[in-house]
This record gives structure tokens, sequence and C-alpha cells, in this order.
């Protein structure tokens, strides 16, 4: 990896304003910065699965400081069997979820032809990792004006996913956020669903001024291990996390789609005090 590395360093040469390997270009999400010296947090569940449901995770995640809720409708599932997302009644769940909460809306669209329609809805549009390099896909974010948070492959070098970057932003959108979030490798499912590669993050931000954050709940698998790798993310320069909230403990037989991920409010509120009290200068 680290011989491919210094090649791209014209990427930096590409933002004149961000030639110092130390600079980050901010996104701004509904107001909440993205690569700036806070450490931002984005959570939620991990499909809309009703307007209650989603109303109450959105109102939790508020409270404990979060401004910025994920919420997948259209779910890009293993089996054709399995709960695909609700679709556009989510979109129109997830508009009235921000109306009552004034939270920023982060959901992931997979057509080409839909583009339009969920970037009315919300405020930043997720390219999953089953999507980084559907290219007519990307074409048409980057036509948008919307924030993107852009999913790193499944089996994606750091070459590749920064060039499927460099595709969004040659159509005119370099509102880029990077998300790792694991990649498939030998692991073991009791403990690890796939291998969370923070060993990235020094080099991103030596050769993109792209701000970059990390999704702990799909890279494990189980809510146990998500505020230990958060922990670990942020330490290894993570600009953020992309983190999946169940309104309870008891919840969980209730829900249609990766269940066994989310954390609850307390954990996460955990979280975001850890994060806040490191980034505190002493």
């Amino acid at each position: 990896m680290y011989q491919q590395l210094p090649d791209l360093q014209v990427l930096r040469k590409c933002w004149p304003t961000y030639r110092d390997p130390s600079t980050t270009h901010q996104v701004v999400v509904k107001g909440v910065p993205i690569g700036g010296p806070e450490t931002t947090i984005i959570a939620g569940p991990c499909a809309v699965e009703s307007y209650e449901h989603s109303l109450k995770i959105g109102k939790l995640v508020s409270a404990a400081g979060v401004r910025l809720m994920r919420g997948g409708v259209y779910k890009p599932r293993t089996s054709p069997h399995s709960f695909q997302g609700l679709g556009a009644e989510g979109l129109e769940i997830l508009t009235e979820v921000r109306r009552q909460t004034g939270l920023g809306i982060v959901t992931e669209v997979m057509d080409p032809r839909l583009v339009d329609k969920v970037a009315e809805h919300v405020d930043m549009l997720q390219i999953g990792s089953r999507s980084m390099q559907n290219f007519p896909l990307l074409t048409e974010v980057g036509r948008t004006r919307r924030p993107i948070l852009l999913k790193r492959g499944w089996s994606a070098t750091v070459e590749e996913w920064l060039c499927v970057a460099e595709y969004i932003a040659k159509e005119g959108n370099d509102q880029i956020v990077l998300c790792e979030r694991g990649i498939r490798a030998s692991c073991h499912s009791a403990y690890s669903r796939n291998i969370l590669d923070l060993n990235v993050l020094e080099p991103l931000r030596r050769v993109t001024p792209l701000p970059v954050v990390v999704d702990p709940s799909h890279a494990t698998g189980h809510w146990s291990l998500v505020a230990a790798m958060s922990r670990t993310a942020l330490a290894a320069g993570a600009h953020g996390l992309l983190v999946e909230v169940v309104e309870s403990m008891d919840q969980r037989a209730n829900l249609n789609c990766d269940a066994e991920q989310g954390i609850t409010p307390e954990i996460l509120t955990g979280i975001i005090r850890e994060a806040r009290r490191d980034a505190t200068p002493p």
C-alpha cells in the first residue's frame, strides 16, 4: 500500500488550498461541519421501519448531542427475500423526522434514476459499499449539490476508493466524505463481520484533503464491539463516526435489519462523552 500512495499525492495538487497534508476540506451538512476540529457523530437506525420508531430514535440521538441522523430507506440486502426498506414511504418519514427534530438526514441511494428524488428529502447522500463502483450512480450524485458519504467497497484498495471520489468530484461536487466500514477478509463471524482497516486513516489524511469517518457498526456486526472500535478509530485519526442505534436492548427482537449491531442511547452517550473529552486540550 505504501508503495502506491506517493503516486496519489497528485490529489492534493488538485486542491490548491489544501496542499499542506495537515489541512482538511470541511464538508458542511445542514450546518454541521465534518472534517473540523470537533468529532462528528452520525447516528440512527439501520433502516427506517416505521414513523414511530424513526422519530423515537431521532429524539434519542438528538438528546445525546447528535445533529446528523442516518437511516436507510433503500436497503441492499444479500438475500432478495430480506427486508428491502420502505422506499418512497421511508423518505417521507425521514422528512417528517427532520421537521420534528431539526436533525440533518443521511441516507443511501442505490439507483441513478432515484438520485434527484432522494436528494429532495435528505441532506447527505450515502453511496454504500456495494455501490462504490456503480459508475452511472457516481455520475448522478456528482451532478447534485448534496454532500456525499462515500463508503469503501468490501475489497477496494485505497487507490480505487480515491479514484471513485474523483468520479464524483469531476462532475462538480467536491462535498465528499470518505467512510471506512470494514473490508471482506478471512475472519470469524463470532467476533468480527469484517476487518476494520484503521491503518488506512493516516495515509488517507496524508494524500487527500477529504474528511474520513468510520462505521464500526457494519465493520464489527455486534453492538458490544462498537464503543471500543469507535474509540480506536478516533485515536487513529477519524474525523467522525457513523453508528447505528436501537431504542433499547429489548427492541432488537422487533427489528427487520441488522438488529445486533445497533448500540443503545446510553452507549452512544458514552462514546460522545469520550470523544469530547479527548478533543479538549488539557
